[in-house]
């Protein structure tokens, strides 16, 4: 614990098995949703008061208040990496050295080289995750309790913490997330969770926004069927939490979008050059390549 944070007055108690959530879009109304279903008592922050005022109907025990924060046993950032950090700050010094405190931004070296030496400073403790789980739609209405069930879930404990100690904090936040359903935990680096999410998600939703910029999209009725779907199913995003995450994850990003572009030429070339055996070869490549991705 730090120096700080033993000088600071007196906390209320944390309440075992209370729960905070900062922001309810669609995974912060899943999270709500998932620990009041479960009896956890659940407490709610967001901007907009509506909806706060509904989710505190259905989904919840009561708002997130400051008397409130230092009672949190665990607290979840679901809000834009930029606004849960200066959320985070603004109320570090609330938070009791007994909570775990994470967040659910999908890059993590902007979220976690920000929090992690306020978290040491304040004497409590802050993992950065990402929950692997999602639909194309945004927003309190569409969250559901059952949306992590089973979904993977990546960890960024503090590196810089005592090994004994972030593996006792890695284990109790597990604990503490079990009412959510995660189907898996998978431990990384910051670094190295911006690197693969940049393939894995960040790509997608490029590709899948760029890919229904066609005018072939507005005519695809009749034509279309399950490829079409699969391909265009995340073009429908949030465009300005997206363009938030790509910007942090830039780098990683290009380097993707670049990749792809070279792969997308030797295609077109082939097709001009009218290579019909380089176009099969180009083919059976991807073939390939997903066969061993998919451990086959």
């Amino acid at each position: 614990m730090s120096e700080r944070s033993q000088d600071r007055a007196p906390l209320a108690p944390v309440v075992e098995g209370r729960v905070g959530v900062v922001g309810l879009g669609l995974m912060g109304g899943s999270f709500a949703k998932a620990f009041h279903e479960a009896g956890l008592e659940t407490y709610v922050w967001n901007r907009t008061r509506s909806t706060l005022e509904f989710a505190l109907i259905e989904s919840a025990t009561g708002e997130l208040t400051d008397d409130i924060i230092p009672t949190c046993e665990l607290i979840v950032l679901t809000t834009y990496p930029e606004h849960l950090v200066s959320w985070l700050k603004e109320h570090a010094r609330l938070v009791s050295p007994s909570t775990i405190v994470i967040d659910t931004a999908g890059v993590k070296r902007s979220v976690c080289t920000e929090l992690w030496p306020l978290a040491r400073e304040h004497g409590f403790s802050f993992v950065g995750c990402h929950p692997m789980a999602g639909t194309q739609f945004s927003g309190f209405a569409h969250s559901r309790a059952s949306m992590f069930r089973k979904a993977p879930m990546v960890l960024c404990p503090d590196s810089e913490v005592d090994e004994i100690e972030r593996l006792w904090t890695l284990d109790r936040l597990t604990a503490l997330l079990e009412p959510v359903g995660f189907g898996s935990y998978t431990v990384a680096s910051p670094a190295e969770h911006d690197e693969i999410i940049a393939y894995t998600s960040q790509l997608a939703h490029v590709v899948s926004n760029a890919y229904v910029k066609s005018p072939r999209a507005l005519a695809h009725k009749g034509f279309s069927a399950g490829s079409y779907l699969d391909l265009t199913r995340v073009a429908r995003l949030n465009a300005a939490m997206w363009a938030e995450l790509f910007m942090d994850d830039a780098d990683n990003l290009v380097k993707e979008i670049d990749a792809l572009r070279a792969h997308l030429g030797a295609y077109a070339d082939a097709l001009r050059e009218g290579d019909r055996d380089r176009l099969q070869e180009l083919l059976a490549e991807g073939d390939r390549a997903k066969r061993k991705a998919e451990g086959r």
